[in-house]
């Protein structure tokens, strides 16, 4: 029998020392059976967690779901390859079928060449002109022979290209194979880890108290509040005026329409999404395709400083490009959190930037 809620609320802290504890949640409590004749006191009254304690639990969710947005990046990019090395194996498969095709009909006009051959003889030139009771018709005749070697000759040569092209894609595919399947197999580890850092994170918070959840979502509050005042403080939205393009526009229209969607690792919509799949379905919708991780967007879109950004920029977070959410005017974005959260407006210094791109440059 479960000692009551104050092993609860220790098991809580306890969690926060070892990953190992969450997975063996049954070794922070004690079993303690009231004696036959003694009548079974009352739980204690859980002592609250303080809140030094419970922002030492902030911050280990903070780490957690961290790296699970790094294992979603990773998750993306595999499935992005793994979407576009199907394609190209697709494309090289149509390709073999029809070179074999274009093969064997090369091998008939060969095959009908050869018999072409066999009913002169297979007498050279010399020995036909000699033969012949007509040297003239032999001559015009012996024009059509040069003809019909040099078509035999194209056609050879013909049949070797396709032959090699035909090796080249068979070559292409095997190659297109193996990387299909490393890129499953990073799917499986990144989705392993996901489901690792998300179950971990929600053992954590299932061992709080209904009050302690309130709180700790009132020191989140309090933390992104207070990131976003620092940053606001620095002045670094004194010279920011930038309008929005046109499709910049539609792009944060098409985010503000999914505001109080789930978060769901590796969505890209409709119904839920994750980080990278809300701005890169936002800017598909306005007709330009970005690419689908956070992590790629960095990479490869223009970097723009923070005091020229524009409604529709991306704003991307932390060190390693994990988190990304739509700037929307006014210091603010549009992003979709974490597991557990809705899509919804934030301060874009709620978190700590690693730079604005921009897709439409």
């Amino acid at each position: 029998m479960r000692s009551g809620k104050r092993g609860l609320l220790t098991a809580a802290l306890t969690v926060l020392c070892a990953v190992t504890v969450l997975s063996a949640p049954g070794t922070a409590f004690a079993s303690a059976a009231p004696a036959p004749t003694q009548k079974a006191t009352p739980a204690p009254t859980p002592t609250p967690v303080p809140d030094r304690d419970l922002e030492q639990v902030r911050k280990k969710l903070d780490r957690l779901y961290h790296d699970a947005a790094v294992a979603t990046d990773a998750y993306n990019a595999a499935e992005e390859k793994t979407k576009k090395q199907s394609a190209e194996i697709v494309a090289l498969a149509k390709k073999i079928v029809e070179g074999r095709q274009k093969l064997e009909k090369l091998k008939d006009q060969a095959g009908a060449a050869a018999r072409d051959q066999y009913r002169t003889g297979g007498l050279s030139s010399s020995a036909q002109f000699l033969l012949s009771d007509d040297p003239g018709q032999f001559l015009d005749g012996a024009g059509r022979v040069l003809q019909g070697q040099h078509a035999a000759k194209t056609l050879m040569d013909e049949k070797t290209r396709t032959q090699r092209d035909l090796q080249r894609y068979a070559d292409d595919a095997a190659d297109r194979w193996q990387q299909l399947e490393a890129n499953r197999k990073a799917k499986a580890a990144a989705k392993k880890k996901i489901e690792k850092q998300i179950d971990a994170a929600e053992e954590l918070q299932s061992r709080l108290e209904k009050k302690e959840k309130e709180r700790l979502a009132r020191l989140e509050q309090e933390a992104a509040d207070k990131a976003q005042t620092a940053w606001l403080d620095t002045g670094a939205l004194k010279d920011v005026h930038g309008k929005a393009s046109e499709q910049g526009e539609k792009a944060v229209r098409y985010a503000t329409l999914q505001l109080g969607k789930p978060y769901v690792w590796g969505a890209e919509g409709p119904d839920s999404f994750d980080c990278s799949g809300l701005t890169s379905q936002a800017w598909a919708a306005a007709g330009h395709p970005v690419p689908r991780t956070s992590q790629e967007q960095w990479k490869q879109l223009r970097h723009v400083d923070v005091k020229d950004m524009r409604p529709g920029d991306l704003v991307i977070y932390f060190s390693d490009a994990s988190h990304v959410g739509m700037y929307i005017g006014d210091g603010a974005i549009i992003h979709a959190p974490r597991p557990g959260r809705t899509v919804t407006i934030a301060g874009a210094g709620s978190m700590p930037i690693l730079g604005v791109v921009r897709p439409d440059a």
